[in-house]
């Protein structure tokens, strides 16, 4: 009778490890496949300004088609493949055969929120409703999207990353801010990124008020070229757990 119950117990005992490591193994995959890429610290949900590996080009357009075609066509010509867009949802939802095009060239793209607003200076449930109505025509358009999260205009507290992280997004804001939507030149606009370094990310712009930033990107690639600094897409720059992160209050 002993001898039954030390086989049973070596059976339940090897049944036990086996479930647990499938458990183990099932975790892994959920997390490194992108399900949820909220980034929580001890003192909860950071906005993402910095990765650590490559440099990521991230395009913002809430208005327009002339330059985000352009800006496709530019980074076609100069064979560069990762790259990062974050759209709004209202811009989307009338130009998804732009949207259909940054897709099929294999770019990264994250979401801008539905409409152009400070999340700085609306209550927390206009923030939501933002976020979720942007979502929608994501859905709707069956767009193959991140869960990053831009603010539209760039302005955010503590109570973005709040409401983000339970919708299961990660707040990305930048490292380098190229002022390409004010049109300063080709030349400051290249020189912004001059002091770029591993893990940056860039803010451009393709909506149709950064008229130079199509012009721009060799000069900007060449610049990166310069510091062998290889292009990635956001999720890139963030794989393996590596990042900086900013207090906001």
């Amino acid at each position: 009778m002993n001898f039954f119950y030390v086989i049973r117990w070596k059976q339940i005992r090897n049944i036990s490890i086996i479930i647990l490591t499938s458990l183990a193994a099932a975790m892994f995959l959920y997390l490194n496949t992108g399900a949820m890429e909220t980034f929580l610290t001890k003192d909860g949900p950071k906005a993402i300004y910095k990765g650590k590996r490559g440099v990521s080009l991230t395009f913002d357009i809430l208005w327009g088609e002339n330059q985000a075609v352009h800006i496709l066509e530019q980074l076609k010509k100069e064979k560069v493949t990762s790259a990062t867009f974050f759209l709004s949802g209202s811009w989307a939802e009338g130009h998804s055969h732009i949207v259909e095009k940054i897709a099929e060239a294999g770019y990264e793209i994250g979401l801008l929120g539905y409409e152009y607003k400070d999340y700085s200076e609306i209550d927390d449930a206009a923030i939501k409703k933002d976020i979720l109505k942007g979502l929608e025509v994501f859905e709707k358009l069956d767009v193959p999207y991140k869960k990053y999260l831009r603010a539209p205009t760039g302005h955010f507290d503590k109570r973005l990353l709040s409401i983000a992280n339970n919708l299961g997004f990660t707040v990305v804001h930048w490292s380098i801010n190229t002022n390409d939507w004010k049109s300063p030149g080709t030349g400051p606009i290249i020189n912004s990124v001059k002091n770029a370094e591993n893990g940056d990310i860039i803010l451009l712009h393709a909506s149709d008020s950064a008229k130079q930033t199509a012009n721009a990107l060799p000069g900007i690639l060449k610049e990166l070229q310069k510091k062998n600094l290889k292009l990635t897409t956001v999720s890139e720059n963030l794989v393996e757990g590596k990042w900086d992160t900013r207090e906001i209050h």
